[in-house]
């Protein structure tokens, strides 16, 4: 067994342990920038004891930002990219950026575009989108493979490949969410056309340059979605393809079912707060129905990722309810390289140090999600100070 404190290879990263502070939209981007803040934030992280932080979330294009105050990584570096890798390598830790398409689940309120989904969505799906044609996949595809050289001209050390949460890839994923009756549509091989395009094309943009991952839904948590039969195929044909290093295994939709995902207490009341009077009433009454609540137990994604490890030998993230040391060397005994942590990091994000010091050490985090709400202002955990 891996002792999770090793040095561990990752593609052409070498990282100084295996845990990674998974992706959280920061919310410290106004208007796309690289702030002071958010560099500090990702300091804190790589200060904190984590190999690896994950700057969250850059769009591929403008129309794919959830809501304006994402950075977009085009064809040029927003002014400070590079000052915040720096920050990070100067900490001994590396960097991560997370790219995508938000497609459904961007704002198009917000961006002042429309958003972009496989067709027409279910009246379920709440969120007014176009269907995307062939130029825009093709424009979206390319938008993957510049986000990535960025990425590496700004001197990160990975990337990764969002393909989770009903974003764009995961909504043509979807048997539900996708109807379309074209190349992109129907079987399998055509709804994964998208994500195997998009792995191939950021691949043959950098090369060996940086270690490429894919956070690839097991399951959408949503009847007649996703689930693991077909998630198991796409994972064989993208460690087939030999284009990415390394799969974060993730479920949970953020169009039709979020809390799928977190687990733990669902924060109807502040997420209510934090939308303005139609939006905010509408939660309050139905906001339940959105957001279930399904119980927290460490490690939950676990059992669903061993059906993963059992199939692949591409090396696999496990995410969902890491917060001890003896989960953590559950995950290495059973194959898992490497480990993913968030929520718990928004509470201490020296914790990964501090469990290496004291294995006996058990994180703060009460799990009561409501972190998930502030992204709208400033992603922290509420329980502390704010800094």
């Amino acid at each position: 067994m891996e002792d999770v404190f090793s040095p561990a290879t990752l593609g052409p990263v070498r990282l100084r342990n295996r845990i990674i502070k998974a992706a959280t939209f920061e919310g410290r981007s106004p208007e796309g920038a690289v702030t002071d803040d958010l560099i500090g934030f990702h300091r804190g992280m790589a200060a904190g004891g984590a190999a690896m932080t994950t700057v969250a979330y850059c769009a591929v294009a403008p129309e794919g930002r959830t809501h304006r105050h994402q950075l977009v990584l085009g064809t040029g570096a927003p002014a400070g990219l590079t000052r915040l890798t720096e920050a990070v390598h100067a900490e001994g830790a590396a960097a991560c950026a997370q790219i995508g398409h938000a497609g459904p689940v961007a704002n198009p309120a917000s961006n002042r575009l429309p958003a972009l989904a496989p067709s027409r969505l279910p009246s379920a799906a709440l969120r007014p989108a176009r269907a995307a044609t062939t130029a825009d996949l093709e424009r979206i595809v390319e938008g993957h493979a510049n986000a990535a050289r960025v990425a590496a001209d700004s001197g990160f050390d990975a990337v990764e490949l969002h393909f989770g949460h009903n974003y764009l890839v995961s909504c043509f994923l979807s048997p539900l969410l996708n109807r379309r009756t074209d190349a992109y549509g129907g079987s399998l091989a055509n709804r994964a056309r998208l994500a195997l395009e998009i792995a191939r094309a950021v691949r043959e943009a950098v090369g060996g340059r940086v270690a490429i991952t894919a956070k690839l839904n097991m399951d959408d948590g949503v009847p007649g979605g996703f689930w693991l039969d077909e998630s198991l195929q796409v994972a064989r044909w993208l460690e087939a393809d030999g284009t990415v290093d390394a799969l974060e295994l993730t479920a949970g939709s953020s169009l039709l079912n979020p809390m799928y995902l977190f687990t733990g207490e669902s924060p109807v009341r502040e997420f209510a707060a934090a939308f303005p009077g139609p939006q905010r009433w509408a939660l309050r009454l139905a906001g339940k129905k959105f957001l279930r609540a399904y119980p927290y137990r460490e490690a939950y994604l676990l059992d669903r990722a061993r059906q993963f490890r059992r199939e692949l030998s591409l090396p696999l993230i496990l995410l969902g309810g890491v917060t001890r040391r003896a989960t953590m060397d559950l995950a290495m005994a059973e194959g898992f390289p490497f480990v993913a942590m968030a929520r718990a990091l928004l509470r201490e994000p020296d914790l990964p140090r501090r469990i290496r010091t004291d294995p006996g050490t058990t994180s703060l985090c009460i799990h009561c999600n409501k972190c998930m709400p502030t992204i709208y202002r400033r992603t922290r955990c509420v329980l502390t100070a704010e800094t």
